[in-house]
């Protein structure tokens, strides 16, 4: 009876376990202008949601550098375009622009950074998409990211 107790224990811990949301990613980014996903989904249970960003390529990042920016989809170009001006630096990145929710710096070859946000910034009536924001990367590097 014991033995039978402690298997329905442990298939429950172990079912709990599995239904919990992955609240985290990792993206790779390459020295061809990519990402290795174009679309994030986020459970709505996650409090918080890390992005992990790698870059798999043999570029420095004053070559080939790429970072992760979170904002609405109507603001991932505005933002990049205001960008521009602010330099590598300070990851081409405007700065203190309320409409960039997350980013993770610029990195290069071999690096890789994080970023944690508070999931409750995010409305799942709105549209939201990342990019990087490296100059002239947003045409190939970008993609969605939905509250589920």
């Amino acid at each position: 009876m014991f033995a039978k107790l402690v298997a329905v224990s442990l298939l429950t811990l172990a079912s709990a376990q599995l239904m919990a949301a992955e609240c985290k990613t990792t993206i790779d980014s390459t020295d061809q202008m990519t990402y290795n996903t174009k679309a994030i989904e986020i459970d709505k249970s996650c409090k918080t949601f890390t992005v992990e960003l790698t870059h798999s390529g043999s570029l420095p990042k004053n070559v080939m550098g790429h970072n992760w920016v979170l904002s609405k989809e109507a603001d991932m170009q505005p933002i990049a375009t205001a960008g521009l001006a602010a330099g590598i630096d300070k990851n081409y990145l405007p700065e203190g622009d309320a409409r960039i929710i997350a980013h993770t710096k610029i990195i290069g070859a071999k690096e890789t950074d994080s970023v944690t946000f508070d999931v409750s910034k995010l409305d799942a009536a709105e549209k939201y998409g990342f990019f990087c924001s490296f100059p002239g990367h947003i045409s190939m590097m970008k993609g969605t990211v939905t509250l589920k």
